[in-house]
């Protein structure tokens, strides 16, 4: 075969690579799950003097407080950080978490637990509102730190456009500890309640080690943050922050301006910490003086149970728990012995439920037992849902689309009413649903928190949360969540007696209904306490040394079962939330306030002498920045494409014998500020060949994701480029020469496609995509003579060469695609996938090609899971067996082990022939037991995923004349089995060595494999 022949094949076997698959099999999207844009939104944009907040109208009203409320925060962080934001900082608003999760300025699945982003490419603030107004003040606060770090930290460029930014590197426990504590403060009972955690189990971190996942980075930094600033005071944060410089080094910088090394700052961390917590660990007690262990964590696993919900009888106990480690499920117990009964719901495959608001809500017990009532998300709206105690049956399903999140569930006695705490363009509010017409009422309707309503005994009143006796709407002061009253007959609302310094929250109603028990930290530490309703006596129920809590500050925390009285809570002790229970008689009547005393330091966060107080100053100051009601400019959002990202530039040169080369390229990113219009370009040119046309690579790509169709446009010019060189000896006018050929060869490839796809929901959805592709053959060759005698130079001249006629193709396709799978590290471990698509082409060439690609991943006993694939390929119609198109190869290691085309040997070419074919078959088998990770048989965070799975592999090529022996030809299967270490590499891919025994090699036996791949 001759070297241009040769060449011309290896511009065709590109060809090949485009067409023998799907050309969506190469993209990210083959699976994977789906961000659905449930509803569009008409934004608008409120003009404050440093803001451009971006708002839609269900949230105008709140959106106008937040406004306020960012002014403010800009001024505090402004004079603590000693730095002015270049540009105008966009604050992006929603006005709940399902409609948060919808966002396109954010890229990738945003869970519940996210209550915020700030992003580097426009420096957008992107959050849901949290409906208590001094939580969604926090989150700003929070969010606005991170926008002064990428700030201060760029190097390069000006305004908001991307740069790069130094804090992008930084620790998570430097950037989001350093955020916790400039936005609260030094006193902090929830972050207070770790440290003492931490100091009772000997686990108080390095600085080192903050890096270690098993340390929360907000809570361990928010501490570390409070400790240097209160020994070097507030200014220190900001000058840290400035000294990390363009390499991001945390510790260098502290060390800078404290002047101690990492060492010895850790010793006099620690020892602050165990000093100012001593008194209090000596004092108080376990949580199992005050109750039972029910439900508990063990070795850093199940280490979240919360939200207790006891019967009315007592007997059993709904909670939320991740012990299913895959996600937090509802589970249903044995609330005498912690036996888990029954698995109430089971989201990490089911895609029904979207959220389980497990971080804000409980579920609740019909007064009869038979029923539970559970708040969720479902297709991106709220859902109440009422469930068969017994069977576990979903009887009824409320769909409230008026409203943004739904809390709480509360049952009337009589069983006919359900009423919740829900946000509502933003705010918080309570409400009821009449069960039989599914008819909603509103009871309160104001800017205040209303939370965690709880449904009295006989009827008549609703206990719950707010802060309408401590908040000042106009000055945006918030004070702390009391306890209240609603007369659901009139709607009055009067306050209940607790404590006018801390929280108290999540009352729940004795059965005789004289008295509330609640949860409040006004000492420093969060207890459970008991309120006489006709009096207005306190008495403290626990005395525990870290804290009765859920996952935050509000999550609620305790049950009493409406008839027999027995309370369940959550402790937060050794890292873990675990439930407890008691029944008590002494234990529920509580013991005075004075026998308790009061630990107001406990809330604080060492040390307690600071070197200043220039951030709690601040604090205090609500007047501070703040802008008066109404002064904000409106005006209508107007979608506009400017610049995220520029790549670095490359600009290559290459010289050789053929001469010299000048190459370069770049890519550029546009989007407008929601995300909802994306513009990608990519540009590489050279003159390589001495043609820059024909060396020209061009990509515009454009993205709507505005609405549920989402669709796209894109136009590419690739070049495909090989090169041939022969060399023979003859005469050149009667004189012996040399002739050098250099045999250039393009394969230009131009397309245009247009694509489509709705997303059914989470997991589901279709893709539609169509196109016009050119290939285009070009071939030229540049001829030297040179006299062979003299070396001198005779001819040098380029001329056209002849090649292939050019292809011009029309492209379709349509897919179906599920994906419910849970990945685990090196391959997914649970649920299921399929992917079913047709791929008509048209033109110079004609044939369909149509896949059906199945994957379901059991778990067995944990940690093994059995994984299993079905695959058929084919080309079919009457060019599937054109010999330009390359055929299918079975032996890829996705396909099967043990075939891979650099294996065999010359003598192996019937085995090998065996495995070509413009059709597959393949199916495999796997067992997986991961070793290493967060799922593994060891426990080993901060080390990569690794796993050992056993597979059997088996599959079949044919063709058109030549089918498979299950069709009745002559093509029979190739089987392999073996085993194999996969590697999780820096989440960058996925390595695999396979040890793996082809059965239908004859004379190979056992060898190994290498290959970059998860498992299917």
């Amino acid at each position: 075969m001759s070297h241009r022949r040769l060449g011309q094949l290896v511009g065709i076997f590109t060809l090949v690579t485009l067409a023998a698959f799907p050309a969506s099999e190469a993209s990210a999207q083959y699976f994977g799950r789906n961000k659905v844009q449930y509803r569009s939104f008409d934004f608008k944009v409120l003009r404050t003097e440093h803001f451009d907040v971006y708002y839609y109208e269900a949230e105008q009203e709140a959106a106008e407080q937040a406004g306020r409320m960012a002014e403010r925060w800009y001024e505090r962080l402004s004079r603590v950080l000693d730095h002015q934001l270049n540009g105008r900082q966009p604050l992006i608003l929603y006005a709940s978490h399902p409609d948060f999760e919808q966002t396109n300025a954010i890229s990738g699945e945003l869970g519940e637990g996210t209550g915020g982003v700030t992003e580097l490419l426009k420096r957008r603030i992107v959050l849901p509102l949290a409906g208590p107004l001094g939580e969604t003040d926090h989150v700003i606060g929070h969010e606005l730190v991170h926008a002064f770090q990428f700030d201060i930290t760029r190097h390069g460029g000006t305004g908001t456009g991307f740069v790069e930014a130094g804090a992008a590197r930084l620790p998570l426990w430097f950037v989001e500890g350093m955020a916790e504590y400039l936005s609260i403060g030094p006193v902090d009972p929830h972050t207070a309640m770790w440290m003492r955690d931490a100091a009772q189990s000997n686990k108080i971190p390095s600085i080192r080690k903050l890096n270690d996942p098993r340390y929360f980075p907000y809570r361990y930094g928010e501490a570390l943050w409070a400790y240097i600033a209160g020994r070097w005071g507030d200014h220190a944060v900001g000058e840290i922050l400035k000294a990390t410089g363009r390499q991001a080094e945390a510790e260098q910088a502290i060390r800078k301006v404290t002047g101690l090394p990492p060492d010895s700052l850790t010793r006099d961390w620690h020892r602050a910490i165990r000093d100012w917590y001593k008194p209090i660990a000596s004092t108080a007690e376990p949580p199992t003086r005050f109750g039972r262990a029910l439900v508990t964590g063990k070795s850093g696993r199940n280490s979240l149970n919360l939200a207790p919900a006891l019967s009315p009888d007592g007997r059993l106990l709904l909670f939320y728990s991740e012990r299913d480690l895959f996600s937090i499920e509802l589970y249903l117990a044995d609330a005498g012995t912690g036996r888990i009964l029954r698995k109430v719901t089971r989201t990490a495959v089911d895609p029904h439920y979207q959220s389980l608001q497990f971080i804000n809500s409980a579920g609740a017990w019909s007064a009869d037992g038979r029923r539970i009532a559970l708040a969720a998300v479902s297709a991106g709206k709220p859902v109440l849902s009422v469930i068969d105690a017994r069977s576990g049956r979903l009887e009824h399903e409320f769909t409230l689309p008026e409203i943004g999140e739904i809390f709480n569930p509360t049952w009337s006695p009589d069983g006919k009413r359900i009423a919740f705490a829900a946000i509502a363009g933003g705010l918080t509010d309570l409400f009821e649903i009449e069960l039989q017409s599914g008819t909603v009422r509103r009871l309160t309707n104001d800017q205040y928190a209303d939370l965690e309503p709880a449904w009295s005994p006989d009827g008549s009143s609703i206990a719950f949360v707010t802060d309408r006796f401590s908040t000042g709407l106009d000055s945006l002061t918030f004070g702390n969540e009391r306890l209240a009253l609603l007369d659901v007959a009139t709607g009055a609302v009067r306050e209940v007696a607790s404590f006018h310094d801390g929280k108290n929250i999540n009352p729940q109603w004795s059965p005789d209904g004289k008295s509330l028990f609640f949860v409040s930290d006004h000492g420093g530490v969060s207890n459970v306490y008991r309120v006489s309703l006709a009096g207005g006596e306190i008495t403290q129920v626990t005395d525990v040394r870290t804290g009765v809590s859920g996952i935050t500050r509000l999550s609620p925390a305790i049950s009493v079962s409406r008839d027999a009285g027995r309370l369940a809570f959550s402790v937060y002790e050794g890292g873990n939330y675990d439930l407890f229970t008691t029944d008590s008689t002494a234990t529920l009547a509580g013991r005075s306030l004075a026998a308790a005393g009061n630990r107001t330091a406990a809330a604080t966060l060492p040390p307690p002498e600071r070197s200043g107080d220039e951030l709690e100053k601040l604090h205090r100051d609500p007047a501070l920045g703040l802008a008066s009601p109404g002064s904000f400019k409106r005006a209508p959002y107007h979608p506009g494409l400017s610049l995220d990202y520029v790549a670095q530039p490359g600009i290559g040169v290459a010289a050789g014998t053929n001469g010299v080369a000048v190459g370069g390229g770049t890519t550029l990113y546009w989007s407008d500020m929601l995300g909802n219009h994306n513009l990608a370009t990519l540009i590489q040119a050279s003159n390589a060949g001495g043609s820059v046309a024909n060396n020209l690579t061009a990509v515009v790509a454009y993205q709507n994701l505005k609405s549920r169709w989402n669709w796209g446009v894109a136009g590419a010019q690739i070049p495909y480029v090989s090169r041939d060189f022969e060399t023979d000896e003859g005469t050149y006018k009667e004189r012996p020469a040399v002739r050098e050929q250099d045999f250039r060869f393009w394969q230009i490839d131009r397309d245009i496609e247009g694509t489509l796809a709705y997303p059914f929901s989470r997991v589901q959805r279709v893709e539609f995509s169509a196109g016009y592709r050119n290939i285009a053959f070009v071939s030229e060759v540049e001829s030297r003579i040179f006299d062979e005698i003299t070396g001198d130079l005779l001819v040098d001249e380029t001329t056209a060469h002849d090649t292939i006629p050019s292809l011009s193709l029309a492209t379709a396709s349509a897919a179906l695609v599920y994906d419910s799978s849970v990945f685990g590290g090196t391959d997914p471990v649970l649920g299921q996938r399929y992917r079913l698509e047709i791929d008509p082409v048209g033109g110079n060439l004609n044939y369909v090609g149509a896949l059906a690609d199945y994957r379901r991943y059991v778990t067995l006993r944990r940690p093994l899971t059995l994984a299993g694939r079905v695959l058929h390929f084919g080309r079919y119609g009457r060019s599937a067996e054109d010999v330009r198109l390359t055929d299918l190869y079975l032996g890829d290691p996705w396909l099967i082990h043990g075939y891979d085309s650099e294996s065999f040997s010359s003598d192996e070419v019937p085995t090998l022939d065996r495995l070509l074919g413009s059709r597959l078959a393949v199916g495999n088998l796997e067992l997986r037991l991961p070793l290493l990770g967060g799922l593994g048989v060891i426990s080993s965070p901060g080390f990569p995923p690794v796993e050992l799975a056993g597979f059997l592999d088996g599959g079949v090529a044919w063709r058109a004349g030549d089918l498979a022996t299950f069709l009745g030809g002559h093509r029979e299967a190739v089987t392999s089995y073996g085993s194999a270490l996969r590697v999780n590499v820096f989440g960058i891919a996925v390595a695999e060595w396979a040890f793996v025994h082809p059965n239908d090699r004859p004379g190979k036996g056992w060898y190994w494999q290498f290959s970059l791949q998860p498992g299917f």
